[in-house]
């Protein structure tokens, strides 16, 4: 018997994830097919979910994916480790050793071989050279930054609370830097969260008068990837709220006490978040040879291949896919979003089935099915685009809402199926009306 195709998938967000649980699914027992999956992290969870962990309205522990149960149940291997090294030649990877919060190795160093490589790892924030945002601003990167800055905002409230002095003017005030889709969501979320925090006895903060949201924005509008209407309609949702808006504004320079501006305004902030723009991870740059754009992405083919290796295929945020802008792409590249990482490891399934057949591939096309912003409890609003309701749609309010949700549920029917699904809501639903609505530690 020969021996069966060794697929090794490098990151465990959503397009990874999906792909090794249905891989695992469709050749399970076959013995035509290996299929590993790798990952720096025992856990996964949703990345659009990381500005509900960073506010406290999301129990990170009723929505985590375990990587190694997921694997067991699914028929794929994981294997814990990031990736450090590629031999092209040999098709093999390098994966550095796992150590502990003590520094000990928990894994060591590990080489795996290949057939097929899918490199899938996503992005981190650019902070376009912008000065001192490395050292005084966070970063809604991972779960670990979201309960940061989380941890972080809670004791800022329970400092203020306690502290002999009055509050001053930088205390609790947080400026948000990037108004796209995280940095709005982030705002609105911490207005509620917030003042759910104070509620449970820090009763020495006034909410309207002490806690202050900066929502700061480069481009002329907020959410510049919606419609105008659509912008102008959440900016002025949250400015009734009473998050400052600030658009055209240019961040100069982040410091520990504040965040200035081209202008010439100074922010005062206890806390900075930087969303704005992404890359792909600063090791991917000319990562084994292969090619990579100004973003450190991998460039690929249309049929999601790099460019120099046709057995590394690439997919996500990480990968530079061709694009024409009038399906949706910007600067002629696919965009970085969660549909386009789903859509992509659909396509890759199908891939796998060609290659195993000898069958040529088939070129992928995104196809933009809109976009959804969740401003918490307050709306949602977004468009969907023709290929979902026939036309182009803008949406707000309750529906809008309802289709923002289905998103998760749909990446949760790909990794968990139906059963699952429906039991992990029920039993969310049922854990909610006992603990309280923002998480306090």
């Amino acid at each position: 018997m020969s021996r069966p195709h060794e697929i090794v998938i490098v990151g465990g967000g959503a397009g990874g994830l999906e792909l090794a649980t249905r891989l695992g699914r469709k050749y399970r027992g076959s013995g035509r097919v290996q299929v590993t999956l790798v990952d720096k992290k025992r856990t996964h969870i949703w990345k659009p979910k990381l500005h509900e962990i960073a506010a406290g309205s999301m129990d990170t522990g009723h929505h985590e994916v375990d990587y190694m149960a997921q694997a067991h149940w699914n028929h794929f291997i994981f294997r814990l480790g990031a990736l450090e090294a590629i031999d092209r030649a040999q098709k093999t990877v390098e994966l550095a050793s796992y150590l502990d919060e003590d520094g000990r190795a928990v894994t060591p160093i590990q080489h795996l071989s290949y057939d097929t490589l899918i490199i899938c790892i996503g992005s981190m924030s650019n902070d376009f050279g912008t000065r001192g945002v490395r050292e005084h601003a966070l970063k809604l990167e991972t779960q670990h930054d979201a309960k940061v800055f989380h941890s972080r905002m809670v004791n800022a409230c329970i400092r203020a609370h306690n502290q002999i002095d009055a509050i001053h003017d930088r205390q609790l005030h947080v400026a948000i830097i990037g108004a796209g889709a995280t940095g709005v969501e982030l705002a609105a979320e911490l207005h509620r969260t917030t003042r759910e925090v104070v509620a449970f006895g820090l009763d020495r903060i006034d909410t309207q008068k002490d806690i202050k949201v900066t929502l700061i924005e480069a481009a002329d509008r907020i959410l510049p990837a919606l419609h105008p209407r659509l912008s102008n309609a959440t900016e002025a949702l949250l400015t009734r709220l009473g998050v400052q808006v600030l658009t055209s504004s240019k961040v100069t320079e982040v410091t520990a006490t504040d965040v200035r501006l081209s202008n010439g305004q100074v922010i005062e902030s206890e806390m900075v978040v930087w969303a704005a723009g992404v890359k792909a991870p600063e090791f991917l740059k000319d990562f084994g040879g292969l090619e990579t754009n100004r973003l450190n992405q991998l460039v690929v083919s249309n049929t999601l291949q790099s460019t120099r290796d046709e057995n590394i295929f690439a997919l996500g945020d990480c990968a530079a896919c061709p694009c024409p802008d009038e399906d949706g792409g910007r600067g002629g590249v696919v965009p970085p979003r969660a549909q386009a990482a789903h859509q992509q490891a659909s396509h890759m399934l199908s891939q796998i089935s060609r290659r195993l057949s000898g069958a040529p591939l088939k070129p992928y096309r995104y196809r933009d099915f809109g976009s959804l912003v969740s401003l918490g409890k307050y709306s949602t609003v977004g468009n969907l685009m023709g290929g979902v309701v026939g036309k182009n749609l803008m949406l707000e309010g309750y529906f809008a809402k309802m289709m923002y949700l289905s998103l998760y549920k749909l990446h949760e029917l790909a990794i968990h199926g139906v059963i699952k699904t429906i039991m992990h809501t029920v039993a969310r639903a049922i854990t909610k009306q006992a603990n309280p609505t923002v998480k306090l530690h």
